[in-house]
């Protein structure tokens, strides 16, 4: 495997999912008359093992309703709605087909919510690869994701780029040697992600063909 190929995140990276999903469960809690602080909420981005539902059924000391859940869903759906691709997600993904780079993923999130999100956004046939966090593979920080989604593209690790937006997800990526952008969103802009190779405030700053020489040059 000599080519360079691109590994992105998706949630928070590709679809900026967090901050609909985070504030739907926050909005539920305060319903409940509890708190879903932020910063336990940071810690598990990017990773996972922490079930929301459970925690407030042990705040509340009860079962809860499974009609909250279908409410919490709609409102995380509505929230949803609001959002596109990050910015410069899509000019990444022109240029990368422009190039011949194949691009994959590797996430933490299940198949089934990766697949219809890029369905949704018309974005499946963008990816040669997609790596989640099935019952077999592990979420990050393990590397596992995108070592695989590496041999599914046939790409050098040392030569590809990932984009993340989380330090489980940085510390995945760099863990499987390829080149790591961070581009946080505001959960994320106050975590630590300085084991990334690069720090961008978003992908519009940053040009694919510098990173991919940049991954290049180093290996």
């Amino acid at each position: 495997m000599t080519g360079a190929g691109l590994v992105l995140d998706f949630d928070g990276t590709i679809l900026d999912t967090e901050e609909p999903v985070y504030r739907s469960w926050a909005e539920l809690f305060v319903e409940c008359g509890h708190e879903l602080a932020l910063g336990d909420w940071q810690a598990i981005i990017g990773t996972n093992g922490f079930d929301p539902w459970s925690e407030l059924e042990r705040r509340c000391g009860e079962p809860l309703d499974p009609g909250l859940q279908e409410w919490r869903r709609a409102r995380r759906d509505e929230l949803q709605a609001d959002h596109g691709p990050r910015p410069g997600v899509l000019t990444w993904l022109a240029v990368a087909r422009r190039l011949g780079v194949p691009v994959g993923i590797a996430s933490s999130s299940p198949p089934d919510w990766v697949n219809s999100h890029l369905e949704s956004l018309g974005l499946r046939d963008d990816f040669t690869c997609i790596v989640c966090c099935d019952g077999v593979v592990p979420a990050k920080p393990d590397s596992t994701s995108y070592r695989l989604a590496c041999e599914g593209l046939s790409v050098d690790p040392r030569r590809s780029v990932a984009v993340e937006d989380s330090p489980h997800g940085v510390a995945a990526a760099v863990g499987a040697g390829l080149f790591t952008v961070a581009v946080p969103h505001p959960l994320t802009a106050d975590l630590d992600l300085s084991a990334a190779d690069l720090l961008a405030a978003s992908l519009e700053e940053v040009s694919l063909v510098e990173v991919m020489e940049r991954a290049a040059a180093r290996a």
